[in-house]
């Protein structure tokens, strides 16, 4: 099982950029995105369940970032409109959990990419 993340960049403030992560050899029910800056913990950005229909975010990032999937490319994606300088961080996608907010709980991660906002 492999997840391939990819998009990142740098871009000013205010811009917009699309991750995305593509899962080969299974599929997932629950994906999710999390961010981690240089010295602090990775944290939770969104999570989305296999319908689509149910997505959850961050406070920081709701409102700014859409977290979407394609479940016959086996893919999510993570929309970010309005990028501020401490949206700064590599992202991470993930999948496999029992607690979507909880990046403990996942059990397969992406390499991550790099986003980087600058003012």
């Amino acid at each position: 099982v492999q997840l391939q993340a990819s998009g990142g960049g740098l871009v000013q403030a205010g811009d917009s950029l699309g991750l995305s992560c593509t899962a080969s050899g299974r599929t997932f029910s629950t994906m999710g995105w999390f961010r981690q800056a240089p010295g602090k913990e990775r944290e939770f950005v969104a999570a989305i369940m296999w319908s689509g229909a149910n997505t959850y975010y961050s406070d920081a990032v709701k409102g700014r970032f859409t977290i979407s999937r394609d479940n016959a490319k086996n893919t999510v994606y993570l929309q970010m409109n309005s990028l501020r300088p401490e949206d700064t961080a590599v992202y991470y996608c993930a999948a496999q959990t029992s607690d979507y907010s909880d990046y403990r709980r996942y059990g397969y991660w992406g390499q991550g990419t790099l986003v980087t906002v600058s003012s």
